[in-house]
C-alpha cells in the first residue's frame, strides 16, 4: 500500500480525494483514487477489467501522473471536463458575436477548463463601426470584459482555469497590448503573449520598417526593432507579454493541412485551433532512475518504454469519457484525438544520475530519454490506430508531409503510412506543479528545482495554520541515503544559480521531441541588464523553440519580498501558548488623516471613508479606517469591515495586500462604471480609495511610471536573485513563476491548474 506523507497527503486530500455529495470521504487512500480513475478510463475498452488493472499499475508508485482534471474528475459522475485546456472559437468582429463568445468562455471556465483566445480579429481602437456612426473601442476593452467575467466566476465558487490572450505583432493595437500590464490591476486573469511571425523576426534582424495592419488598411508604420524592444522592455519590466513564434508552430503542426493555430492554452504548452482541447499526463522520470547517486546510476529506458503505451491508451480514452462544455469542443476533440503525453521530474532525475541541469552531458541524456518516450508514444498510437482506427481527419499523404512527422524514425513513418495513427498530436510538456507535489515534490515538468527546501502553510482541522517543511524529492532521497549532514554534490543546482543558457539548452533539446509545445519559465535575476535579457528571446528563436517566457523580479507584477534566512526565529508566546506574530501598534491621542467621498451609482447616499495615519520614523503608514453613510443597508458590514481593516493596519508590517484583496471582490449582481473604468463591486471601490490614500502618503508607490525601488506595493527587495511575491490566496511571501504560471510554494495555489 502506498503511504502518503506530508505534502503528498495534503495535496491528495485537498485536490484529488473524492468526497460524496454530503462531504464525507468516499476514498480512504490514494489507491482508491487510482482505482476510480482506472475504472473510469477503462470503461470504453472491450475488456475493461483487464485495462483497469493495467491502468492502475501504470499509476502505482506515481509512475504515470494523469493531469489534475483527470485525477479529480474521472469516475465521479460530476459534470466536469477532464481536459485541462481549451482554445476558444474565432471571435467575430461584431457585438453579437463577441458576447456569444464571452458566454462560451464562461461556460467552459465553469466546468474547470483554462481557455485561450486570439483577439487579433477585433478591429483596433478608433476604427469606424459601420452603421452606428461610432468608433471601435479595440480588443483591449473587450479583454477587460473577459477579465471581469473570469473574476466573477472565480468569486462565485472554487478557482477556475486561467486565460491566455494573444495579439498579432502586426495588429494596430499591439503597442497598447504590450503596455497593458504596466497597470498592476489590469488583465490579472490573463497571461498575455504576442504572436510573433517569421517576417517580423526577419524585419527585426534587418532593422526594417513594420506595418501595423487590420484588414487592408495600414494604420501605422513602426520600426520592427523598436517594436521588438518595446515587447522586450515590457517583459523586462513586468514579466509580460510572452512571445509565441506562431509561424513555426503552424509550420511544424502535424495537422498543418486541416487547421490554423492563432492561440495557445494559458500556459502555452498547447497551441490549439478554434475549439481545440487537450488531455494531459506526465511520466514521472524519477521513478525510472536505478541506483541513484552512485557511480552505477542509470535511467531505465526499457521500463519507460513499457509504461508509455499504457499511458497513451489512458489519455486516448479520456476523449471518450470526458464531458465537454460545448459541442464544438467535443467535435474537435473526436475529429483529431489530440493528447499531450509529457514528463515531470526531469531535473531531479538528472541529479539522481549525477548530471548537472543545462550541462552538455545532461542535454545529451535528456535527448536520449525524450527520443525513447516519443518513439514509444508514437508507436503506441500507431498500434491503437490498427486496433481502433485512425483519428477521423487523418490524411496519410498530408500527414506524412508534415515537418515534425518527417523527423520521426523511418519505421514509425512506415507504420503511419500502413495503419494511420490514433492521435493527431501525441506529446507535450505541461505544467505539473500540483501533481508533482502529490508524487513527493518531484521537480516540475522540465523546470530546474526552484528551491530544495521551504516552508508551507497547512490548514489544520481546527482552523489553525501550521508551518511545515517541504523538501525536494531528490534532495530528500540524497539525505536519506547519505545522511542529513552530507555535503551536496555540485549537481544540486537550482533556478537561482542557473544561467539563461542552461534553461534554453534544456528547452531546445526537449522541443525537438515534442510535437506540441512546452510550458517553461526562464527565471532571471533582477540585476540582469536589458540587453542581456532581450538576447534570451532572440536565442530561443534561433534554437528552434516555439515560444519563450521569462520572469525577472520587478516592481509591477507584484512585490518582491524578503526571504528570511533558513534558521527559524522564535516567536513570543503567552502563557496560554498563543503565538503573536506582532504586537499591535499603540494609538496616539491624535492622528492625521484624510476623508474621501465615494459616490456609488447604486446608492442613494454618498459613502465617506476616513483613513488615519501614524508616524513610522520619517514615513506615514495607515493606522485605522472609518466608513460612514446614511444608507443603513451598508451599516453592519461597513462597521465589521472598518474594525477588521483597522485591526490589520495596527499590526504593522506591509498591509498593502488589503487593497488588492478588496479590489479583487466582485459583486455577482455586477459592478459599475466609474470615471471611465469598470469597478466590480462597492468593496473594490473602497479598496481603490484606500490605495489612493496609501499612494498620497507615500506608503506605496504609483503602479505606473514609478522610479521607486520599493515597487507598486511598497514591499522590499528579495535577498539574492529569488523573487517571492505575495500569494493572492494565502498572503504568504511564496509566490513564484514556474512553467508559465504563478504557483504558491506555501498553500499550493496555482493560477493555471
Amino acid at each position: 500500500m502506498e503511504r502518503l506523507t506530508g505534502i503528498s497527503q495534503e495535496i491528495w486530500d485537498m485536490k484529488y480525494r473524492f468526497r460524496a455529495p454530503g462531504g464525507e470521504h468516499a476514498e480512504h487512500s490514494i489507491e482508491d483514487s487510482w482505482d476510480r480513475v482506472a475504472r473510469a478510463l477503462a470503461a470504453p475498452e472491450d475488456d475493461p477489467e483487464h485495462w483497469t488493472r493495467e491502468f492502475r499499475a501504470a499509476m502505482a508508485g506515481f509512475q504515470f501522473l494523469p493531469a489534475g482534471r483527470i485525477l479529480a474528475g474521472a469516475g465521479t459522475d460530476r459534470s466536469v471536463t477532464l481536459f485541462n485546456c481549451f482554445v476558444m472559437g474565432v471571435i467575430p468582429d461584431d457585438m453579437g458575436g463577441i458576447f456569444e463568445h464571452l458566454r462560451e468562455a464562461a461556460l467552459t471556465m465553469q466546468q474547470g477548463g483554462g481557455i485561450g483566445y486570439d483577439f487579433s480579429t477585433l478591429r483596433p481602437a478608433g476604427a469606424p463601426v459601420r452603421g452606428v456612426g461610432a468608433d471601435a473601442s479595440g480588443p483591449l476593452s473587450f479583454m477587460d470584459v473577459w477579465d471581469a467575467m473570469c473574476r466573477t466566476i472565480m468569486s462565485a465558487g472554487s478557482r477556475r482555469g486561467a486565460m491566455m490572450g494573444t495579439l498579432r505583432c502586426d495588429h494596430p493595437d499591439i503597442e497598447d497590448f504590450i503596455a497593458a500590464k504596466r497597470q498592476a490591476d489590469r488583465l490579472r486573469m490573463f497571461n498575455l503573449s504576442v504572436l510573433v511571425t517569421d517576417p517580423f523576426m526577419a524585419a527585426v534582424d534587418a532593422d526594417a520598417s513594420w506595418d501595423l495592419v487590420f484588414g487592408d488598411t495600414v494604420y501605422k508604420t513602426v520600426g520592427a526593432r523598436d517594436l521588438w524592444d518595446g515587447i522586450m522592455r515590457a517583459t523586462y519590466d513586468y514579466a509580460e507579454p510572452g512571445v509565441i513564434f506562431i509561424d513555426r508552430i503552424n509550420r511544424r503542426n502535424n495537422l498543418h493541412y486541416c487547421e490554423h493555430i492563432q492561440a495557445t492554452n494559458p500556459c502555452g504548452e498547447q497551441p490549439l485551433p478554434p475549439y481545440g482541447a487537450c488531455d494531459l499526463g506526465s511520466v514521472n522520470l524519477t521513478r525510472f532512475v536505478r541506483n541513484p547517486f552512485t557511480a552505477e546510476a542509470r535511467f531505465d529506458i526499457g521500463a519507460v518504454e513499457r509504461l508509455v503505451p499504457t499511458a497513451v491508451r489512458m489519455l486516448d480514452n479520456v476523449v471518450e469519457v470526458s464531458a465537454f462544455p460545448l459541442d464544438a469542443q467535443r467535435r474537435e476533440a473526436f475529429a483529431k484525438r489530440r493528447i499531450g503525453l509529457g514528463v515531470t521530474g526531469l531535473a531531479d532525475a538528472l541529479i539522481m544520475c549525477g548530471l548537472r541541469y543545462g550541462g552538455s552531458e545532461a542535454v545529451a541524456e535528456t535527448r536520449r530519454w525524450m527520443a525513447a518516450i516519443r518513439r514509444a508514444a508514437y508507436g503506441a498510437s500507431i498500434d491503437l490506430a490498427q486496433e481502433k482506427g485512425a483519428f477521423p481527419l487523418f490524411d496519410r499523404d498530408a500527414y506524412l508531409a508534415g515537418e515534425s512527422v518527417a523527423a520521426l524514425e523511418p519505421d514509425l513513418r512506415a507504420g503511419i503510412a500502413k495503419h494511420g495513427i490514433r492521435n493527431a498530436l501525441v506529446t507535450s510538456i505541461a505544467p505539473t506543479g500540483t501533481i508533482s507535489l502529490l508524487a513527493g515534490n518531484v521537480s516540475s515538468g522540465i523546470e530546474p528545482v526552484f528551491r530544495y527546501e521551504y516552508s508551507r502553510s497547512v490548514l489544520l482541522p481546527d482552523g489553525r495554520h501550521e508551518q511545515r517543511g517541504v523538501a525536494d524529492y531528490a534532495w530528500s532521497l540524497y539525505r536519506e541515503l547519505h545522511g542529513a549532514d552530507a555535503a551536496l554534490p555540485d549537481t544540486f543546482v537550482d533556478a537561482q544559480t542557473l544561467a539563461p543558457e542552461d534553461h534554453l539548452a534544456m528547452q531546445a533539446a526537449v522541443q525537438d521531441y515534442v510535437d506540441s509545445s512546452i510550458s517553461k519559465t526562464i527565471n532571471l535575476p533582477a540585476e540582469i541588464s536589458f540587453d542581456a535579457f532581450k538576447d534570451v528571446y532572440r536565442r530561443a528563436y534561433a534554437l528552434g523553440c516555439k515560444g519563450c517566457t521569462t520572469y525577472r523580479p520587478n516592481d509591477v507584477t507584484g512585490s518582491v519580498l524578503s526571504v528570511e534566512p533558513d534558521a527559524p526565529r522564535a516567536m513570543p508566546a503567552s502563557d496560554d501558548g498563543v503565538v503573536y506574530m506582532a504586537q499591535p501598534l499603540e494609538r496616539p491621542e491624535s492622528l492625521a488623516g484624510a476623508t474621501y467621498k465615494l459616490v456609488w451609482p447604486d446608492s442613494d447616499h454618498a459613502i465617506y471613508i476616513t483613513v488615519n495615519d501614524i508616524a513610522d520614523g520619517d514615513r506615514r503608514r495607515p493606522f485605522e479606517v472609518f466608513i460612514n453613510s446614511k444608507n443603513m443597508e451598508h451599516y453592519a458590514w461597513t462597521v465589521a469591515l472598518t474594525r477588521m481593516i483597522s485591526a490589520v493596519f495596527r499590526r504593522g508590517g506591509d498591509v498593502s495586500f488589503v487593497v488588492e484583496e478588496l479590489k479583487a471582490v466582485f459583486d455577482p449582481r455586477g459592478g459599475q462604471w466609474m470615471e471611465g473604468k469598470y469597478v466590480p463591486s462597492l468593496l473594490a471601490a473602497i479598496g481603490g480609495v484606500i490605495e489612493r490614500h496609501m499612494i498620497d502618503i507615500g506608503f506605496i508607490t504609483m503602479p505606473v511610471g514609478s522610479e521607486s525601488a520599493d515597487g507598486p506595493l511598497g514591499l522590499q527587495k528579495a535577498v539574492g536573485d529569488t523573487a517571492y511575491r505575495q500569494c493572492p490566496k494565502c498572503g504568504a511571501a511564496s509566490l513564484i513563476r514556474q512553467e508559465g504560471c504563478d504557483v504558491c510554494l506555501s498553500c499550493g495555489y496555482s493560477k493555471c491548474a
